[in-house]
Protein backbone atom coordinates (compact mmCIF):
# COMPACT_ATOMS: atom_id res chain seq x y z
CA UNK A 1 0.00 0.00 0.00
CA UNK A 2 1.51 3.36 -1.03
CA UNK A 3 -0.85 5.57 0.96
CA UNK A 4 2.03 6.87 3.08
CA UNK A 5 3.71 8.28 -0.03
CA UNK A 6 0.62 10.34 -0.89
CA UNK A 7 -0.39 11.65 2.53
CA UNK A 8 1.52 14.98 2.66
CA UNK A 9 2.59 14.97 6.32
CA UNK A 10 2.80 11.23 6.98
CA UNK A 11 6.28 11.46 8.49
CA UNK A 12 5.02 13.95 11.07
CA UNK A 13 2.59 11.42 12.56
CA UNK A 14 3.42 9.11 15.43
CA UNK A 15 3.57 5.36 14.82
CA UNK A 16 0.25 4.97 16.66
CA UNK A 17 -1.45 7.65 14.54
CA UNK A 18 -0.11 6.09 11.34
CA UNK A 19 -1.40 2.69 12.41
CA UNK A 20 -4.87 3.98 13.23
CA UNK A 21 -5.21 5.67 9.85
CA UNK A 22 -3.80 2.67 7.97
CA UNK A 23 -6.26 0.32 9.67
CA UNK A 24 -9.28 2.39 8.67
CA UNK A 25 -8.42 4.02 5.35
CA UNK A 26 -10.29 2.58 2.35
CA UNK A 27 -8.94 2.47 -1.18
CA UNK A 28 -11.53 2.89 -3.93
CA UNK A 29 -11.60 2.83 -7.70
CA UNK A 30 -14.47 4.84 -9.16
CA UNK A 31 -15.67 5.39 -12.70
CA UNK A 32 -16.13 8.76 -14.38
CA UNK A 33 -19.41 10.31 -13.25
CA UNK A 34 -19.50 8.56 -9.86
CA UNK A 35 -20.99 10.76 -7.13
CA UNK A 36 -18.68 10.68 -4.10
CA UNK A 37 -20.21 13.30 -1.85
CA UNK A 38 -23.64 14.90 -1.95
CA UNK A 39 -24.02 18.05 0.11
CA UNK A 40 -23.13 19.22 3.60
CA UNK A 41 -25.62 16.91 5.30
CA UNK A 42 -23.46 13.98 4.26
CA UNK A 43 -20.14 13.37 6.00
CA UNK A 44 -18.29 11.09 3.61
CA UNK A 45 -14.78 11.54 4.95
CA UNK A 46 -11.60 12.95 3.46
CA UNK A 47 -10.77 12.03 -0.12
CA UNK A 48 -7.12 11.71 -1.16
CA UNK A 49 -6.63 11.31 -4.91
CA UNK A 50 -4.07 8.75 -6.06
CA UNK A 51 -4.72 9.07 -9.79
CA UNK A 52 -7.55 10.64 -11.74
CA UNK A 53 -9.59 13.80 -11.38
CA UNK A 54 -12.46 14.94 -9.16
CA UNK A 55 -14.78 17.92 -9.54
CA UNK A 56 -16.38 19.83 -6.67
CA UNK A 57 -19.38 21.96 -7.50
CA UNK A 58 -22.29 23.85 -5.99
CA UNK A 59 -25.83 24.35 -7.29
CA UNK A 60 -27.28 27.79 -7.95
CA UNK A 61 -30.79 28.68 -6.83
CA UNK A 62 -31.91 27.88 -10.38
CA UNK A 63 -30.34 24.43 -10.14
CA UNK A 64 -27.33 25.14 -12.37
CA UNK A 65 -24.03 23.49 -11.50
CA UNK A 66 -21.00 25.72 -10.92
CA UNK A 67 -17.57 24.12 -10.58
CA UNK A 68 -15.67 25.61 -7.64
CA UNK A 69 -12.47 23.58 -7.95
CA UNK A 70 -11.01 20.35 -9.27
CA UNK A 71 -8.72 17.84 -7.60
CA UNK A 72 -5.84 16.00 -9.22
CA UNK A 73 -3.19 13.46 -8.18
CA UNK A 74 -2.20 13.89 -4.50
CA UNK A 75 -4.90 16.48 -3.81
CA UNK A 76 -7.09 16.08 -0.73
CA UNK A 77 -10.75 17.04 -0.48
CA UNK A 78 -11.76 18.30 2.97
CA UNK A 79 -15.20 19.63 2.07
CA UNK A 80 -16.42 16.04 1.86
CA UNK A 81 -15.90 15.79 5.63
CA UNK A 82 -18.18 18.67 6.58
CA UNK A 83 -18.99 17.19 9.99
CA UNK A 84 -15.46 17.96 11.20
CA UNK A 85 -15.03 21.18 9.21
CA UNK A 86 -17.35 23.46 11.16
CA UNK A 87 -16.68 26.46 8.92
CA UNK A 88 -18.34 24.77 5.94
CA UNK A 89 -21.81 26.25 5.64
CA UNK A 90 -22.73 25.48 2.02
CA UNK A 91 -23.56 22.33 0.11
CA UNK A 92 -20.79 20.94 -2.08
CA UNK A 93 -21.09 17.95 -4.38
CA UNK A 94 -18.03 15.94 -5.41
CA UNK A 95 -17.97 13.64 -8.44
CA UNK A 96 -15.32 11.80 -10.42
CA UNK A 97 -14.55 13.74 -13.59
CA UNK A 98 -12.36 10.87 -14.82
CA UNK A 99 -11.86 7.26 -13.74
CA UNK A 100 -10.15 7.75 -10.38
CA UNK A 101 -8.26 5.82 -7.71
CA UNK A 102 -8.50 7.38 -4.27
CA UNK A 103 -8.38 6.78 -0.56
CA UNK A 104 -11.23 7.55 1.81
CA UNK A 105 -10.19 8.52 5.34
CA UNK A 106 -13.10 8.12 7.80
CA UNK A 107 -13.93 11.46 9.45
CA UNK A 108 -13.77 10.18 13.03
CA UNK A 109 -10.23 8.85 12.53
CA UNK A 110 -8.99 12.05 10.91
CA UNK A 111 -10.59 14.25 13.55
CA UNK A 112 -9.04 12.23 16.37
CA UNK A 113 -5.58 12.52 14.83
CA UNK A 114 -6.11 16.21 14.06
CA UNK A 115 -7.00 16.86 17.71
CA UNK A 116 -3.74 15.24 18.79
CA UNK A 117 -1.39 16.57 16.13
CA UNK A 118 -0.54 20.23 15.61
CA UNK A 119 1.02 19.30 12.25
CA UNK A 120 -2.24 17.77 10.99
CA UNK A 121 -4.29 20.68 12.33
CA UNK A 122 -1.99 23.20 10.61
CA UNK A 123 -2.04 21.25 7.35
CA UNK A 124 -5.83 21.06 7.46
CA UNK A 125 -6.11 24.81 8.02
CA UNK A 126 -3.73 25.49 5.12
CA UNK A 127 -5.76 23.31 2.73
CA UNK A 128 -9.01 24.90 3.88
CA UNK A 129 -7.59 28.41 3.40
CA UNK A 130 -6.41 27.48 -0.08
CA UNK A 131 -9.82 26.07 -1.06
CA UNK A 132 -11.71 29.08 0.28
CA UNK A 133 -9.33 31.31 -1.66
CA UNK A 134 -10.24 29.40 -4.83
CA UNK A 135 -13.95 29.82 -4.07
CA UNK A 136 -13.55 33.56 -3.48
CA UNK A 137 -11.62 33.88 -6.74
CA UNK A 138 -14.41 32.07 -8.55
CA UNK A 139 -17.05 34.36 -7.07
CA UNK A 140 -15.07 37.36 -8.28
CA UNK A 141 -14.92 35.87 -11.78
CA UNK A 142 -18.67 35.28 -11.86
CA UNK A 143 -19.46 38.77 -10.54
CA UNK A 144 -17.02 40.82 -12.58
CA UNK A 145 -16.02 38.86 -15.69
CA UNK A 146 -18.22 38.42 -18.74
CA UNK A 147 -19.01 34.89 -19.90
CA UNK A 148 -16.88 35.14 -23.05
CA UNK A 149 -13.81 35.88 -20.92
CA UNK A 150 -14.61 33.05 -18.51
CA UNK A 151 -15.19 30.61 -21.38
CA UNK A 152 -11.87 31.57 -22.99
CA UNK A 153 -10.08 31.10 -19.65
CA UNK A 154 -11.77 27.73 -19.12
CA UNK A 155 -10.76 26.41 -22.55
CA UNK A 156 -7.16 27.54 -22.03
CA UNK A 157 -7.05 25.93 -18.58
CA UNK A 158 -8.60 22.70 -19.86
CA UNK A 159 -6.02 22.55 -22.65
CA UNK A 160 -3.21 22.90 -20.09
CA UNK A 161 -4.70 20.15 -17.92
CA UNK A 162 -5.16 17.72 -20.80
CA UNK A 163 -1.93 18.64 -22.60
CA UNK A 164 -3.85 18.96 -25.85
CA UNK A 165 -5.60 21.61 -27.91
CA UNK A 166 -8.30 19.12 -28.89
CA UNK A 167 -10.74 18.91 -25.99
CA UNK A 168 -13.34 16.18 -25.59
CA UNK A 169 -16.06 18.36 -24.11
CA UNK A 170 -19.77 18.67 -24.68
CA UNK A 171 -21.46 22.05 -24.50
CA UNK A 172 -23.45 20.76 -21.52
CA UNK A 173 -20.24 19.88 -19.65
CA UNK A 174 -18.79 23.34 -20.25
CA UNK A 175 -22.07 24.93 -19.10
CA UNK A 176 -21.92 22.96 -15.84
CA UNK A 177 -18.40 24.15 -15.13
CA UNK A 178 -19.30 27.79 -15.75
CA UNK A 179 -22.76 27.84 -14.21
CA UNK A 180 -24.40 28.71 -17.51
CA UNK A 181 -26.90 27.18 -19.95
CA UNK A 182 -25.97 24.84 -22.78
CA UNK A 183 -27.65 27.07 -25.36
CA UNK A 184 -25.64 30.08 -24.21
CA UNK A 185 -22.36 28.14 -24.42
CA UNK A 186 -23.30 26.91 -27.91
CA UNK A 187 -23.86 30.48 -29.11
CA UNK A 188 -20.59 31.65 -27.56
CA UNK A 189 -18.61 28.78 -29.12
CA UNK A 190 -20.13 29.57 -32.51
CA UNK A 191 -18.91 33.13 -32.09
CA UNK A 192 -15.43 31.89 -31.13
CA UNK A 193 -15.50 29.67 -34.22
CA UNK A 194 -16.53 32.56 -36.47
CA UNK A 195 -13.49 34.48 -35.18
CA UNK A 196 -11.22 31.53 -36.04
CA UNK A 197 -10.27 30.84 -32.42
CA UNK A 198 -11.78 27.36 -32.15
CA UNK A 199 -13.26 24.62 -34.30
CA UNK A 200 -16.40 23.03 -32.90
CA UNK A 201 -17.61 19.53 -33.74
CA UNK A 202 -19.79 17.00 -31.94
CA UNK A 203 -18.36 16.43 -28.46
CA UNK A 204 -15.11 18.22 -29.33
CA UNK A 205 -13.67 21.72 -29.18
CA UNK A 206 -10.38 22.22 -31.00
CA UNK A 207 -8.40 25.34 -30.09
CA UNK A 208 -6.99 27.05 -33.17
CA UNK A 209 -5.72 30.32 -31.68
CA UNK A 210 -4.58 29.97 -28.07
CA UNK A 211 -3.11 33.49 -28.04
CA UNK A 212 -6.52 34.95 -28.87
CA UNK A 213 -8.21 32.98 -26.07
CA UNK A 214 -5.58 33.94 -23.53
CA UNK A 215 -5.79 37.56 -24.63
CA UNK A 216 -9.56 37.58 -24.27
CA UNK A 217 -9.45 35.96 -20.84
CA UNK A 218 -7.20 38.62 -19.34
Amino acid sequence: MDFSQYFPIWNKLTDDQQQRITQRVVRREVKKGTLLHDGSNECTGLLLVRTGQLRAYILSDEGREITIYRLFDRDMCLFSASCIMRSIQFDITVEAEKDTELWLIPPDVYQAVMNESAAVANYTNEVMASRFSEVMWLMEQIMWKSLDKRLAAFLAEESAIEGSETLKLTHETIAKHLGSHREVITRMLRYFQSEGWVKVSRGTVEILDMDALEGLSE
